[in-house]
């Protein structure tokens, strides 16, 4: 009897789609955060009687044949890269992407990651960096005596000097992917290309097929809290379907050794 381990790998798929369920929920309030959805196929197949197969000797055919199934496994966790909401925050250096596109940051060990967080800061130099200190490319130096800052829907960097006058400071830029599902999480709201992802393509924001950036707000996580607590119930459902199996399995086990 096989029903053991099928409703095994059942409840081992059920355990890591609740993992799956509770880092979304953990992250509700993380700016810029995707959440992710975990996708199952099913196991190989045994065989007894297969399908297409004749028959007779007149060329009759088996219909449908005979296949047991062995199981689930847990195929990937595919990262849900739609549109968060955006919060106004009433920061200067706050911005929110509205579309396509990541902003680039360069790491101390000189490779860029990407990130949907634009919480950024001035460091003591007066450079645009992230919470953590890290650059953002490409560089933009605010210098102490700025008075205003004004950041565009196209990403141009203004301010206004102690003489009055208007002053360029940068150009903020975004990058966007073929397969941004296909991005690496590594953790800090920060992402990795990958082979599956391609290459990124930059461009500034406006741009055809890139988003716009919004000054003063921030784009919160695109989690769903009822959507979250559905997917929950039903996990939590399967979950003991599965163990009743192996309940129902272990009682028909047990009948068996009993008889007499």
């Amino acid at each position: 009897m096989k029903a053991l381990h099928i409703a095994a790998t059942g409840m081992k798929a059920q355990e890591l789609n609740v993992e799956v369920i509770s880092n979304n929920v953990a992250n509700m309030r993380t700016t810029g955060f995707k959440k992710q959805r975990a996708d199952f196929q099913d196991l190989l197949y045994q065989n007894l009687r297969r399908m297409g197969t004749e028959t007779s000797d007149a060329g009759t055919i088996v219909p449908t044949g005979i296949q047991i199934g062995s199981g689930v496994k847990l195929a990937s966790t595919t990262r849900i890269m739609s549109q968060g909401s955006l919060e106004q925050t009433g920061k200067q250096l706050d911005l929110a992407i509205r579309g396509e596109g990541f902003f680039q940051i360069d790491m101390p060990d000189g490779t860029t990651v990407y990130t949907r967080d634009g919480s950024f800061e001035r460091d003591a130099d007066g450079q645009l960096v992230t919470v953590d200190g890290y650059t953002v490319n490409p560089g933009i130096n605010i210098p102490e005596t700025t008075l205003d800052i004004t950041i565009s829907n196209t990403g141009e960097v203004q301010g206004v000097d102690q003489a009055g006058n208007t002053v360029q400071l940068g150009q903020v830029q975004l990058v966007r992917f073929v397969n941004t599902a296909g991005l690496e999480a590594i953790g800090d709201n920060l992402f990795r290309e990958t082979d599956a992802s391609g290459a990124p393509e930059t461009g500034d924001p406006g741009d055809d097929g890139f988003g716009s950036v919004a000054q003063y707000f921030l784009e919160m996580a695109n989690v769903d809290a009822v959507t979250e607590i559905a997917d929950l119930i039903s996990a939590q459902r399967a979950y003991e379907m599965n163990s009743q199996i192996i309940q129902a399995a272990d009682e028909m086990y047990s009948t068996t050794t009993n008889l007499r």
